[in-house]
């Protein structure tokens, strides 16, 4: 038997058998299928249907969700070869990825609509791609492309990527709202998170991510808020003083703590990783300040509270039990926040 012989094409019943039956035109001739053959099959009232440009779904009627974004993945990463100026770049090497509110129904989110309802699916690609949107491929460029997450077997944008690139073509500001209040309320990502890709794609100037921003904000505030006094009521700490301002006597602000334990001399601050208030000590010299006067400042990532509470409350309480051996802190003004 000669091995060269390129494979039948006339039933191809193994091929419409796969999981995902769409393949592009250079799978279909590697396979041995002629161009003049997938053109024939490819008309109206045929068995196959061409999707997108070099696209082609092996049985007709509608593609499902699944195979309508497995054919935009394939446009986007077969089509379109990258700029050859530009030096290749770890995120250039990397593969399209589901992006804007395909993702975020992939990733879960309730308030984006249905996959099979959304008119366009976004891929996201590296900016040196020569690629354009097409049917209902929406080609996303980006300089920094996220490391993708599989969803179903699917690359996916993280959630605060998906969240950006959505907003940026998205003009509902209640729409917006309602997609990073979910994203953060039901725990897909931070909302520092948030809040750094939205800046990152140079949106907080649109009066309707800043809105939606706001509301995030607030809403990531109160929730880790509340997974810290469950974790300091969980784990059987001490009782704090909640939400308080310290400074020293007729000087400066020592800082906003969440929980302060005056006669451990330990403080407890939510780390968001947001910029400081201006004129406030930049955090190396904030931290500093506190040690000198005897205050131990003990930061809580939202992640860390939320995935491995316990491992938190056990650096707090390995922070208090220090603090009761120590000389006593030096006096300062607490104040309510």
């Amino acid at each position: 038997m000669n091995h060269d012989t390129p494979l039948s094409p006339l039933p191809l019943h193994h091929l419409a058998d796969g999981r995902c039956p769409v393949l592009t035109t250079a799978a279909l001739r590697a396979h041995g299928v002629p161009p003049a053959e997938i053109a024939e099959r490819c008309r109206p009232g045929g068995p196959w249907q061409q999707l997108l440009p070099g696209v082609h779904l092996l049985h007709p009627g509608p593609p499902t969700s699944e195979e309508r974004l497995h054919a935009a993945l394939l446009y986007a990463r077969y089509r379109g070869p990258a700029v050859p100026s530009q030096p290749r770049s770890a995120e250039s090497a990397r593969e399209p990825m589901i992006t804007g509110l395909a993702a975020l129904a992939l990733h879960g989110l309730t308030a984006a609509p249905p996959l099979l309802s959304l008119a366009r699916i976004d891929v996201l690609v590296s900016r040196t791609r020569r690629l354009r949107s097409v049917g209902f491929a929406s080609i996303v460029r980006g300089a920094d492309l996220p490391v993708a997450v599989e969803v179903t077997g699917v690359p996916t944008a993280p959630v605060p990527r998906a969240l950006a690139d959505t907003a940026a073509s998205l003009m509902d500001a209640a729409a917006v709202r309602r997609l990073l209040t979910e994203a953060v309320r039901g725990g897909y990502c931070e909302a520092a998170a948030v809040v750094r890709e939205l800046s990152r794609a140079r949106l907080l100037t649109r009066p309707h991510v800043v809105d939606a921003v706001d509301a995030l904000v607030a809403e990531g505030r109160a929730l880790d808020e509340q997974r810290l006094y469950d974790m300091v009521n969980g784990f059987g700490l001490p009782d704090p003083l909640w939400n308080v301002d310290l400074r020293l006597p007729g000087g400066p602000h020592l800082g906003e703590m969440d929980a302060y334990w005056p006669e451990y001399g330990v403080a407890v601050e939510i780390d968001t990783r947001t910029p400081r208030p201006s004129g406030e000590a930049p955090r190396d010299a904030y931290r500093e300040q506190l040690e000198r006067l005897g205050i131990t400042l003990v930061r809580c990532r939202p992640r860390t509270l939320r995935e491995a509470p316990e491992q938190q409350a056990t650096v707090v309480r390995t922070a208090l039990m220090a603090g009761a051996d120590r000389e006593p802190p030096a006096y300062v003004l607490i104040l309510p926040r």
